[in-house]
């Protein structure tokens, strides 16, 4: 069965046409071979893909519980993100607008499930569960204990006190 992945860079500092190129390079690659041709590129680009790539392999695994070696990249894409507007000065008093780009990169990847690890993580959910029913019920337990005790309580003894002071005060008045 397979099963899609995906992983978000938001608000790269780096202009989206240079990570285009990059991104083309990896796309519809096994994720070995990106991380391969990532490690080895000198575009100052690479860098952040590759931590992006490998963190999209850690969600696949840990999350969707995907096998890495059969992990492909899927799609992946370049957006642009929100522009910073910069001035120089030029000549005869004018200024230049200078636009430094952000980009969005978005990485899907696709694989297959490693079942055994998917229902080792199902028998764990079903126990983390019976553990919190366990849990609230010990809780109920202890809540009707301390509400018991609470009634247990005699409330004479407040009484009894106010009881003595107005004779104290009935006695003082003679």
């Amino acid at each position: 069965m397979k099963k899609e992945t995906r992983a978000k860079l938001r608000y790269l500092r780096i202009s989206p046409r240079k990570v285009r190129l990059v991104i083309g390079l990896i796309r519809g690659m096994k994720v070995a071979e990106a991380t391969g041709q990532l490690e080895f590129s000198k575009k100052q680009a690479a860098r952040p893909v590759l931590k992006l790539l490998q963190s999209a392999v850690a969600n696949a695994i840990h999350n969707d519980f995907a096998k890495e070696e059969s992990l492909i990249i899927k799609t992946a894409f370049v957006d642009g993100g929100p522009v910073l507007k910069r001035w120089k000065p030029r000549a005869f008093g004018r200024a230049g607008s200078i636009k430094k780009r952000t980009s969005h990169v978005t990485i899907i990847l696709e694989g297959d499930i490693d079942e055994k690890a998917a229902t080792k993580a199902g028998k764990v959910q079903k126990a983390e569960e019976k553990n919190k029913k366990n849990i609230e019920t010990e809780k109920a337990e202890i809540t009707e204990k301390k509400n018991k005790k609470i009634e247990e309580k005699p409330k004479k003894e407040k009484n009894d006190k106010k009881v003595d002071v107005e004779v104290k005060k009935k006695e003082t008045n003679k």
